[in-house]
């Protein structure tokens, strides 16, 4: 489950770290790699702790070299565990989003894969020592031309690209053991459900906009029985498929969802309508501020992720200042001498284009107390269009209790 370590993942690690220590040996220009120990450090403090233990996936992010299918601004940034501009407003997703959906795709040595949204061609690569072949579709051209010429210098020759409608599928290519879906649509496309084979399996995130939800579908009697893996959160998508959606975004009017965590869990674990949650739990407390749950962190290492997410449509333009907040309980906290680094809640302003424009955050806090209100107004920058709201320990020790999100336009 994310945000929980258990002996399997660390065992996996262990066998993982072996078998590149041999492979490193083996290959003359490795330890001329100046990002080989960045990868190892992604494995070991993001992927392992947030649940992704196949070694043929750890394997594979070992190896793919991530600073090649970001832009030359971004390389010293490849390796963080964010989603990374790629330009035609489009980003290259997390290591952490692509290694989970590659392992619960279930790739098999004899499989034909078909991924919808080629983008930076990262999930590609990732998949292409693991399966027979790819075929992948990207429907922005100019992105498309460039990541085919970038898989084809990179040597992928299992990789096949085409330009497109990605919800048309590929046709002449059909039927498709597996199929990934890196873009959100609102349902499921009928072509993608024809051109899986009986029994085969998709991973694709549906839903509205900024409330998405990651799914493993698995063709049965030719429909597609469904589990919700974890809520997630997808860039949109380009032409009709982003407007002809049934529940459009309302960037005039800004609102977080399940601010008091009282909504029933998904699969036990996920807490709904927040996304990558790394070190942290939903717990029932008596003396809650709003309702009976609350979400409790504990940051025991600094390298560690600790925190929770949630995206949302701002504009700017209409809306100028917002109200940011929480309840929050403190026991034993340490911060260093950067207050960033404290149990917070912050907030990211992104333009039309996905860069970040600008970050507030209330937080600063330490040592131990009880429930507390604690909120800050800031001024939103006009060119915001989208915003991400988090939640978390951010780099601090101790433990940290949150209840009642404060997002409120004044």
């Amino acid at each position: 489950m994310i945000g929980k370590i258990d002996s399997r993942f660390v065992a996996a690690f262990g066998l993982l770290v072996l078998f590149l220590s041999g492979h490193a040996l083996a290959q003359p220009g490795a330890a001329k790699d100046p990002y080989a120990l960045e990868r190892e450090r992604l494995i070991r403090n993001v992927l392992i702790p947030g649940g992704v233990k196949d070694p043929r996936v750890l394997d594979s992010v070992a190896k793919t070299l991530r600073h090649e299918f970001v832009p030359p601004q971004y390389v010293g940034q490849a390796y963080l565990d964010i989603a990374i501009p790629i330009g035609e407003s489009q980003t290259i997703s997390s290591p952490f989003i692509v290694s989970l959906m590659t392992e619960a795709l279930q790739p098999k040595a004899t499989d034909k894969v078909l991924e919808i949204g080629t983008g930076s061609g990262y999930q590609a690569a990732i998949l292409s020592p693991l399966v027979k072949d790819v075929y992948t579709i990207e429907i922005v051209e100019d992105l498309g031309q460039r990541t085919i010429e970038l898989l084809e210098n990179l040597g992928y020759k299992n990789v096949h690209c085409r330009i497109g409608d990605g919800f048309k599928g590929w046709p002449e290519e059909a039927p498709f053991d597996k199929i990934i879906v890196t873009c959100s649509p609102a349902d499921v496309p009928k072509p993608l459900v024809e051109q899986l084979k009986e029994d085969g399996l998709m991973v694709i995130p549906v839903g509205e906009r900024y409330q998405q939800m990651l799914y493993l579908m698995r063709k049965k009697e030719g429909k597609l029985e469904k589990e919700a893996l974890m809520p997630t959160l997808f860039v949109p998508m380009t032409g009709d498929a982003e407007k002809t959606r049934k529940v459009q975004p309302d960037p005039k009017h800004p609102a977080l969802a399940n601010t008091g965590f009282e909504e029933p869990l998904i699969r036990e674990f996920h807490i709904p309508g927040w996304y990558y949650q790394f070190g942290c739990r939903r717990i029932e407390d008596g003396q809650a501020p709003e309702g009976t749950h609350v979400v409790e962190f504990q940051g025991t290492d600094p390298q560690l992720p600790s925190m929770l997410l949630q995206g949302m449509p701002i504009d700017g333009r209409s809306v100028r200042k917002i109200k940011l907040g929480a309840w929050i309980k403190l026991d034993g906290v340490k911060v260093g001498r950067d207050k960033e680094k404290s149990p917070s809640v912050a907030i990211q302003w992104f333009d039309s284009n996905r860069n970040r424009i600008g970050y507030n955050y209330v937080g600063g806090f330490k040592g131990t107390r009880n429930w507390k209100l604690e909120e800050r107004v800031f001024s939103v920058p006009v060119e915001a269009r989208e915003a991400i709201v988090s939640v978390g320990m951010f780099g601090s020790e101790g433990t940290a209790w949150f209840d009642g999100i404060v997002l409120e336009p004044q």
